[in-house]
């Protein structure tokens, strides 16, 4: 397994192809639920995306405590596709290069 996914009720499910990826970020992004409000994608690098209603996106790496994680803010439900696309496929670099907010 190179990747999974947990949906907005916590459930994983192991390398979900393009159609469950979309109908799973699609979910999440029209969710009001506050209890599980985010779907997220993590691949066996360790880097992880999360998505959430409203089009925040969070990327940090879920086994690096020194990688400072970042987020975007408004992102369109079409780019979260495109970078769950790209982390699925390991294209970590690609994803890294964005200009994500850090925290202070």
């Amino acid at each position: 397994m190179t990747y999974f996914m947990y949906d907005v009720q916590g459930t994983a499910v192991d390398e979900p192809d393009a159609d469950t990826v979309r109908k799973l970020v699609q979910e999440a992004l029209a969710s009001t639920d506050t209890e599980n409000p985010d779907v997220s994608l993590t691949h066996a690098s360790g880097w992880s995306l999360s998505a959430y209603a409203g089009g925040l996106l969070l990327w940090e790496n879920v086994e690096d405590e020194e990688a400072a994680p970042g987020s975007l803010d408004q992102v369109a439900e079409a780019e979260v596709l495109r970078l769950f696309a790209l982390l699925a496929a390991g294209e970590v670099d690609q994803i890294a290069a964005l200009d994500w907010q850090r925290a202070a």
